[in-house]
């Protein structure tokens, strides 16, 4: 017999990385509203990613899930949506033209406004300060006031949230996506760096296969017009993910609906957790980050708690270990996994296991250590005979210098000059384009 859930179920258990907000009343009235508002997403839709899923779980598709490390409420804007929906688009194109599978996108975006933090204090020009938490919580200028937990914040990130999902909604839809259009995805900054030139000559490739489709009497396939694009987050503030779920009328299943993909950090794993207990009672396609210290037992138990009736795209176990470590401690999960007969899709987080800090203090990663991961990942997974089944990466449309190397040979005199991260390092569009086409090497290999 299946356990009565509710939303409110997590109450009940030990929440990790919440804020410790200031005024209980002012947030009980904020979430009362969220409440009353409008699902941002449906659960129709967050069925058909289950479905897009389900194919990456059987190895007849690949994941691209990107976006930023956290959406920033000071730099939101049409044209900062459509530079990171480009750099998306053209990855996914290299991706599907370089491995002949179908790519599911999936974005960090419309929603990503919270970060966990290894510390509760960070030190910023020598003054201690609560570390920062997403603009979702409060402000990230260095003072005591700013990084005072305001929970009216959570209704403007609803709202930034709406604001996004239209706009997505209608640049995917309305023709912005239109394959016809896959050269108009080069950003300038791009266009005339050898990974621009390899991916001008993709499209003009691509352009001749549509002319060739349309000559053959298909020029009215939707595919090629029109693509489907999910959204995501990590699910860490639970009253916010709380007042956004709704139940489904026709079957009376429950579905967060801030988001088509949640997923738990490496921080808000717990068995015994809060976090855990939220997404074991939504049915939306859930993921989880799997890092160094993962056994598993631990991983089969979220498996078997998360996803009991082992439904192929239910369940996204993402692996982010470091390059140093994943040919080491992925390949015992991957075989207890495989063993235990879920059928869950693997991808692989190169971003987060390789972020180290500088000796000016800005925290970075490099590329050359971001591909080495996605290598070994995919080593370890064809040794094991499990489909590595994508990537999960931070990355902007914007020009910015916060990752090392590249083909643009981003040095440690460079990051200062387009620091522009509220939190961690992100791949700019060259070395995500750049990226792409490793991973497709890597792939073919």
């Amino acid at each position: 017999m299946e356990r009565f859930w509710d939303p409110s179920a997590w109450r009940q258990r030990p929440a990790a990385q919440q804020p410790d907000w200031p005024d209980r009343r002012a947030l009980d009235q904020v979430l009362q509203q969220l409440r009353a508002k409008p699902p941002l997403v449906f659960a129709g839709e967050a069925r058909s990613l289950q479905s897009g899923l389900a194919r990456v779980a059987l190895g007849e598709a690949f994941l691209l899930q990107a976006g930023d490390c956290a959406e920033s409420f000071k730099e939101f804007s049409a044209a900062s949506i459509l530079d990171r929906l480009k750099v998306i688009l053209q990855m996914a194109a290299i991706l599907t033209y370089g491995t002949g599978v179908p790519v599911v996108k999936v974005g960090r975006i419309a929603g990503q406004f919270a970060k966990p933090r290894s510390a509760e204090t960070e030190t910023i020009n020598g003054v201690t300060l609560p570390s920062f938490r997403g603009h979702i919580v409060h402000d990230d200028e260095p003072t005591e006031a700013a990084r005072i937990p305001d929970p009216r914040r959570m209704l403007e990130a609803y709202n930034q949230a709406a604001a996004t999902l239209n706009l997505l909604r209608a640049f995917t839809k309305g023709g912005f996506a239109d394959l016809h259009q896959v050269h108009a995805w080069n950003q300038e900054f791009l266009a005339a760096t050898p990974g621009g030139q390899r991916y001008e000559q993709m499209a003009l490739d691509i352009h001749r296969a549509i002319r060739f489709m349309e000559a053959c009497g298909m020029k009215d396939v939707l595919a090629l017009k029109e693509t489907e694009f999910w959204t995501s987050h990590e699910a860490l503030l639970l009253g916010f993910e709380e007042a956004l779920t709704r139940q489904d009328t026709p079957t009376g299943e429950w579905f967060a609906t801030s988001a088509h993909l949640l997923w738990l950090g490496d921080r808000t794993r717990q068995l015994d957790g809060a976090h855990l207990e939220f997404l074991a009672g939504i049915q939306n396609p859930l993921g989880v980050k799997v890092g160094p210290t993962a056994t598993p037992d631990e991983v089969l138990a979220i498996c078997d708690r998360l996803d009991p009736h082992q439904v192929p795209g239910r369940l996204l176990l993402i692996a982010r270990m470091g390059a140093s470590k994943v040919e080491s401690l992925l390949p015992p999960l991957l075989a207890a996994v495989k063993r235990s007969g879920h059928p869950v899709a693997w991808a692989c987080d190169p971003m987060h296991g390789n972020t180290f800090t500088n000796a000016d203090g800005h925290k970075t990663r490099h590329f050359e250590d971001v591909v080495a991961e996605v290598g070994g990942f995919f080593q370890v997974c064809q040794r094991e005979q499990v489909w590595p089944g994508g990537i999960h990466v931070e990355l902007t449309g914007d020009n910015v210098t916060e990752c090392l190397g590249g083909t643009d040979e981003i040095t440690d005199a460079h990051l200062s000059l387009r620091y522009a991260t509220t939190c961690d390092p992100r791949l700019n569009g060259r070395q995500s384009v750049d990226l792409a086409f490793r991973v497709v090497e890597l792939l073919q290999h």
